[in-house]
């Protein structure tokens, strides 16, 4: 999904960013303007790099929070999906 202000409150989401950052946690609330997220990791791929693989580990170890509250420019959201619906390393 695109627009962030229909995220579920509470839950992990992975979120990609325009600039290609990856930002995993779990999602507070947006006013609009800013993302705000607890309990953080902000993954910054090689230019090219096809960041799924750490999303997928992230998705099955757990967050590796590097940031205890988190906020972003809300219009630089690419999308969004639930961290719980990433499938799995097998």
């Amino acid at each position: 999904m695109t627009n962030i202000n229909t995220a579920p409150h509470g839950i992990n989401l992975v979120i990609e960013t325009k600039s290609g950052r990856v930002v995993i946690g779990r999602f507070d609330s947006t006013n609009g303007f800013q993302v705000f997220m607890h309990d953080v990791d902000v993954y910054d791929p090689a230019p090219g790099a096809d960041p799924e693989a750490y999303i997928r580990e992230t998705a099955t170890y757990g967050v590796d929070v590097k940031q205890k509250d988190f906020a972003f420019d809300a219009s630089q959201v690419a999308k969004w999906r639930k961290l719980g619906e990433i499938q799995k390393l097998a």
